[in-house]
């Protein structure tokens, strides 16, 4: 699936700033509250859940969107995989990307589409 931020102009223009994670930092962790998703401006993020990887996320993806649309927690734990830098988005901004671009809220819905059908597949 083709990553929705070629071009990070976009992001700052809403004033979010991308924050370094070195290798192995914990982003967040599963259960733990979710106040925002995350996009890779640059490295990977490996998205475990039970000890597994289920997912690497590199540049121009997005992550912990799923907390944001349905307020519940993490269901999953986010670990930089490699040095990384990432642009927190608040529930704020992800609405007014929602509401201004019909091309955003359906690449996030292609992408939850997508990683419903892998977890379905690995059953």
């Amino acid at each position: 699936m083709k990553n929705y931020w070629p071009d990070f102009s976009s992001l700052a223009r809403f004033g979010v700033m991308p924050r370094p994670y070195p290798a192995g930092a914990t982003i967040f962790l599963a259960e733990e509250e979710g106040d925002c998703m995350y996009v890779v401006r640059s490295g990977r993020v490996s998205i475990t859940t039970h000890g597994t990887v289920v997912e690497s996320v590199g540049p121009g993806g997005l992550f912990g969107e799923m907390s944001l649309i349905d307020g519940s927690p993490r269901s999953a734990t986010a670990v930089a995989a490699e040095h990384s830098e990432l642009i927190p988005v608040d529930k704020a901004t992800f609405l007014q990307f929602v509401r201004q671009s019909p091309d955003f809220a359906l690449h996030v819905m292609q992408l939850l589409v997508v990683r419903l059908r892998q977890m379905n597949e690995s059953l």
